[in-house]
């Protein structure tokens, strides 16, 4: 097989393309070919050494990547439902960046004839990632106005689609003119250009009472904010933090980590309770083993998109070999939707 391999923390030359021995999977595992696998910004965070999950479960080296789709090369003792040729696909805590992958059955699902191979492995991530701040979380009633940070984005994107679904008006921001229309066409009601309009003040126009829930990846650019614009009741879901880090730099500068940790807002329980406001925060790679949540999840998202509901994000697919140019891709900040490596095996 051939994966890729984070030795250390750096920039783009860590990632190294590597010759390994195919994996073999145990009892009640499965062991896919990918044909596709889905890339994050979170991979560049577990690249830069960043990531505590990723230092919790796996440590040095790594291979990032927590999606794709395939073909079930090889089935484990106890796995009853799947035989080898099987289209599917899944995620796995860590470890996506390969032409093979194992991981639990619980883990896997078969891939809808309507979906491309592309469209599978980029949908898990974000998916799951937007139905549990907001359908977890959030749990916004119908008519709820809520506002996305990132909307042209992977998770920015699905929070649109699933906040349309769940009945709220959806407001989305974006950082360039080019991104509008992608988050209109993701299901935003109205979008913020924050490079062409003052954020806030837009906001509070569209918005005077203030937002129900506000969907925050960007750290201590936006934080303190998004939290004084929520309306009473009001929830602020907090899922990353990517201000720290410098556009377009392929690896962190510890002073810009460091001063933006001293000026990331400390929330006060007394001062919340005052002001009848919650600050809720997750990381998703911690919930990979509640496979009630995770399932439930994805009966639900398979349906909306078996309804048509939900729709695949646009999609940029690049080579496996072409890994470094996919992360500096993301950390640019100009791309919309998913990039996708392909691995030419599934």
């Amino acid at each position: 097989m051939r994966k890729v391999v984070v030795h250390r923390a750096g920039d783009h030359r860590q990632l190294c393309v590597e010759d390994h021995p195919d994996p073999r999977p145990g009892p009640g595992e499965v062991c896919v070919a990918t044909a596709a696998v889905g890339v994050n910004f979170a991979d560049c965070v577990v690249r830069m050494g960043l990531y505590e999950s990723a230092k919790k479960y796996v440590g040095w080296p790594i291979t990032p990547g927590f999606e794709f789709a395939g073909r079930v090369q090889e089935i484990g003792a106890s796995v009853d439902d799947l035989a080898p040729g099987d289209e599917v696909f899944g995620v796995t805590r860590f470890g996506g960046y390969a032409t093979h992958v194992v991981v639990p059955r619980a883990w896997l699902y078969r891939r809808p004839e309507h979906m491309s191979v592309e469209e599978a492995a980029a949908f898990p991530a974000v998916h799951l990632t937007a139905w549990y701040a907001l359908c977890e979380l959030a749990a916004p009633r119908p008519g709820a106005v809520l506002l996305v940070h990132s909307a042209a984005g992977g998770v920015g994107g699905a929070l649109c689609k699933l906040g349309a679904i769940a009945g709220s008006r959806v407001i989305g921001v974006v950082g360039a003119p080019h991104k509008e229309k992608v988050a209109r066409e993701l299901g935003a009601h109205e979008v913020i250009d924050k490079s062409r309009v003052d954020l806030w003040a837009e906001a509070e126009r569209l918005a005077p009472e203030g937002f129900d829930a506000v969907f925050d990846a960007n750290g201590v650019e936006t934080l303190a904010e998004s939290y004084g614009h929520l309306a009473a009741g009001g929830r602020l879901v907090v899922y990353g933090f990517h201000s720290m880090l410098r556009r377009g730099a392929a690896r962190p500068s510890w002073p810009k980590l460091a001063v933006g940790w001293l000026r990331t807002p400390r929330f006060n329980p007394i001062a919340m309770t005052g002001d009848n406001r919650s600050v809720m925060a997750f990381n998703l790679s911690y919930l990979f083993d509640h496979t009630d949540r995770y399932q439930e999840a994805m009966d639900a998202l398979l349906g909306w998109l078996a309804e048509g509901r939900l729709r695949a994000p646009p999609i940029r697919s690049l080579p496996l070999d072409r890994v470094a140019e996919a992360h500096a891709a993301l950390e640019s900040g100009t791309s919309v939707g998913k990039l996708v490596l392909l691995t030419g095996d599934g």
